[in-house]
């Protein structure tokens, strides 16, 4: 089992692929580090030898910001935005879609479970 900054790669999986898991690594990233390595990309992550591993774990620590690091920049990105008062970070704290999307109709990933209405809610009174 291959373990690159801190994340276990699956054993049974290419590690074209594999790489992936990793946070901040797609598969373009992925298919870079292999190629600048001369790694094939049909072997298996449990095929690897330790040198492969250990050059696999210096190319990307050394030239790519994964895991910790990366989600540490963007948090301070977004709390940035919010400190400064501009748009993109007033949308950022009150869960609304950033970018421009509609919220008339849509965004629930961004707002949530709709609110249902409560109907004709009306106080009990005690004779």
């Amino acid at each position: 089992m291959a373990r690159i900054e801190g994340v276990n790669l699956p054993s049974n999986k290419r590690i074209e692929y594999g790489l992936t898991y990793l946070f901040g690594i797609g598969l373009t990233a992925s298919q870079i580090i292999l190629n600048k390595l001369h790694i094939n990309f049909d072997t298996r992550v449990k095929d690897l030898t330790d040198a492969e591993v250990a050059s696999i774990q210096k190319e990307v620590t050394e030239n790519y910001r994964v895991e910790g690091e990366l989600r540490k920049e963007i948090t301070m990105n977004i709390t940035r935005l919010i400190e400064a008062g501009a748009y993109r970070g007033l949308r950022h704290k009150k869960g609304l879609p950033v970018r421009g999307q509609r919220t008339k109709t849509n965004a629930r990933t961004r707002k949530g479970p709709k609110k249902q209405p409560v109907a004709l809610k009306r106080k009990v009174t005690k004779k």
